[in-house]
């Protein structure tokens, strides 16, 4: 029999999930692991969050809301955004390989910084596009000169991180607007705000605000980070209301369930305290921070909340070394080790590791 699969797919490369506490302590034969590799909020769900998530679990047997139309409704009130320019999906990912679906034409090109969410390529490649990957900077940030020259007749969009995904560095406003007024009208540049939240650097934009009345600019955001609901699954995307509409059409039915859909509309309902957890974060961030600068030359710094170490081709024995004391960090061999920010105490465990680095 023909195999059915596409060829292309055999070499996709796969997304690497941190792995969970459990799997770690059973290895182990421990009793708890801590888990620093997915860039998660460590302090559980924002109040009212549980009881929304209980309330609509009593209509599970019924189809959710298709249209998202309460969640859409509170995104467009707090962001002042219409709701026809807001499209809600399977976290920013799925809205992101939806976007690619969209946008496909065959030789197709996207333009992106490398190394940033390793994502990227999976959708570009997924849509049967091709990837045009530029290196970060000496400074692991986006080469935006660059990523503004490898742009082509070929080329659909541009994807820019910011902060990036694993390196934490961002880009300030300046460069972003010096970056946009390059592009051609008729490519896409979808900004990755996923860790806006954690910004506290003034010179980092918020996307939205500065450059979302441009056509060709779509942001993408999360409810996984910050709001924590990366359990549950839901992002949302903002656009022109002709790109915007035209993903929605593309979205897998329902693929917003019900819970998710429930437990966003709580949590923004819970900002306060989301920014009261955010600002605990920051505080450990720059602790962790600090301490690694202390140890390893060239740590970035972060505005997200995770720190990046980079081990370059040690990254994946440095990786080992904290799994063998019950703590995941997420390595990316050659590169460097991305290290999530957890509660105090979890801070304390890895750091205790990091010392012992030589």
């Amino acid at each position: 029999m023909t195999r059915p699969l596409r060829e292309d797919l055999l070499a996709l490369p796969k997304y690497v999930p941190g792995k969970s506490p459990e799997q770690v302590a059973a290895q182990l034969g421990l009793d708890r692991a801590v888990k620093l590799a997915s860039n998660e909020v460590a302090y559980g769900p924002l109040p009212g969050v549980p009881e929304a998530i209980g309330a609509a679990a009593a209509s599970v047997n019924r189809y959710p809301d298709m249209g998202v139309v309460a969640l859409k409704g509170a995104l467009s009130q707090r962001l002042g955004v219409d709701t026809e320019r807001i499209t809600v999906g399977c976290g920013s990912v799925g809205l992101l390989m939806h976007l690619m679906a969209a946008i496909a034409e065959p030789g197709a090109e996207v333009v992106y910084s490398w190394r940033s969410f390793e994502a990227y390529p999976i959708a570009v490649q997924i849509a049967q596009m091709n990837s045009v990957r530029v290196p970060n900077t000496a400074d692991h940030r986006h080469n935006l000169e660059a990523m503004a020259e490898a742009i082509g007749p070929k080329t659909k969009a541009v994807f820019v991180c910011n902060p990036n995904n694993p390196t934490g560095e961002s880009l300030t406003a300046a460069e972003i607007t010096a970056f946009l007024d390059k592009v051609p009208s008729d490519v896409l540049v979808v900004i990755d705000e996923a860790y806006r939240e954690f910004v506290t650097d003034p010179d980092v934009p918020d996307g939205l605000e500065l450059y979302g009345d441009r056509e060709n600019v779509v942001i993408l955001r999360t409810f996984s980070k910050a709001w924590g609901l990366a359990g549950l699954r839901a992002g949302y995307l903002i656009g022109s209301p002709d790109v915007a509409q035209t993903v929605h059409k593309i979205v897998v039915p329902f693929s917003v369930n019900s819970l998710a859909q429930a437990a966003a509309v709580a949590a923004l309902a819970a900002e306060e305290e989301m920014r009261r957890r955010v600002d605990e974060v920051v505080q450990q961030r720059e602790r962790v921070l600090a301490e690694a600068r202390k140890l390893i030359d060239g740590v970035p710094g972060t505005q997200t909340n995770f720190v990046w170490l980079p081990l370059r081709d040690r990254a994946v024995e440095f990786a080992q070394l904290t799994e063998s004391k019950a703590v995941t960090v997420r390595p990316f061999a050659g590169d460097g080790v991305r290290v999530s920010i957890g509660t105090p105490e979890e801070n304390d465990l890895f750091l205790e590791i990091l010392h012992t680095w030589k």
